[in-house]
């Protein structure tokens, strides 16, 4: 499994399948119960594999990429869980698709974006998910679950939180707005919106997705150079007493105010005042321009990597009195 987890972790595991047709489905109930357990891994781009992974482990690889309908001026996309995220974004920025350009470049299949509800420069999937397709192992059925059924918030989904195992995501359907508006509000896209304002210039889905992938390109290492999860930590809410306090003992604090009053701390700033930012811990590290990201240095296994996120929690913890929660999924050693 080593190659299939984008952090570049050794790992094996003692059973795998890969599924590509629905009816393959119901033979799946046999080969949990010989082997145990089961673990769904799409991309391998949020997960922290063990050395070795019990049970069995399923790859779903559903494809196609197809216009099912629209709906009260929204066009409904559906997508094989097997698909690249990336290749899906630019895909339907190509076919007049609008609404998923911001979320471009991020790693991993589309069927584990409503497992994270993943979000990048202003929009979370949950913004846009029409409905998920996935196999009930419970039920033994296929079920349509609408987006609010799927119980996503930042970061998180019904799918992390029911019993492990549940569901098999075969695909995803998104809601994308017929009439389009540019999302520009993230400070990064600030300078795209500015330069095509100076130009008398109109901002189209094509410059949003290629700007995004600039930026990120700038600020984040590719996997398939240096093995990494992308943001490792998620970014901590805090009261606004808890705020307060430390925006007095810390001017330069990086917060947003959320509706609820509550403020999102940046994980990333606290990491690097820390003193963490290009620093390693044995094969595990931190990239040096950021420090969300924590990397394998090479021969690193999920020791490794914990290890060094332990220390940064330890370190955050005692400066700032918040604790930072990673955002893959840890796979427990079988």
């Amino acid at each position: 499994m080593t190659a299939c987890n984008t952090l570049g972790l050794r790992s094996h595991a003692r059973a795998c399948v890969t599924l590509e047709q629905a009816n393959q489905l119901p033979g799946l109930h046999d080969l949990v119960v010989l082997h145990g357990a089961m673990l769904v891994l799409g991309g391998g781009s949020n997960v922290v594999l063990p050395e070795e992974v019990g049970g069995v482990v399923v790859r779903p690889a559903f494809k196609g990429v197809t216009l099912v309908g629209e709906d009260d001026g929204h066009w409904i996309v559906e997508a094989g869980a097997g698909e690249n995220w990336h290749a899906l974004v630019a895909y339907c920025v190509a076919q007049g698709w609008w609404g998923l350009e911001n979320l471009a470049l991020i790693p991993g299949n589309v069927g584990a974006a409503p497992v994270q509800n993943i979000g990048a420069y202003g929009i979370e999937l949950v913004d846009r998910l029409h409905s998920v397709v996935a196999w009930d192992m419970h039920a033994q059925a296929l079920v349509t679950l609408a987006s609010k059924e799927c119980g996503l918030a930042y970061r998180d989904s019904r799918f992390k939180h029911d019993a492990a195992g549940r569901w098999v995501i075969l695909a995803v359907r998104f809601r994308l707005p017929q009439t389009w508006q540019p999302m520009l509000d993230y400070p990064d896209l600030h300078a795209l919106k500015e330069a095509r304002l100076a130009a008398d210039d109109s901002v189209d889905a094509k410059a949003v997705f290629d700007a995004v992938c600039a930026i990120r390109r700038a600020k984040l290492p590719d996997p398939a150079r240096i093995g990494n999860a992308g943001s490792f930590f998620k970014n901590p809410w805090v009261s606004a007493e808890h705020h307060r306090a430390l925006a007095e003992k810390f001017p330069g604090l990086v917060a947003y105010r959320q509706t609820d009053g509550r403020y999102k701390l940046a994980a990333g700033w606290l990491i690097d005042q820390c003193g963490w930012k290009g620093r390693d811990l044995g094969a595990a590290g931190v990239h040096d321009r950021q420090a969300l990201v924590l990397v394998n240095r090479g021969g690193a296994r999920a020791g490794d990597i914990l290890a060094l996120a332990r220390a940064i929690q330890d370190d955050v913890m005692a400066r700032y009195g918040v604790m930072l929660e990673p955002e893959p999924v840890v796979v427990p050693l079988a």
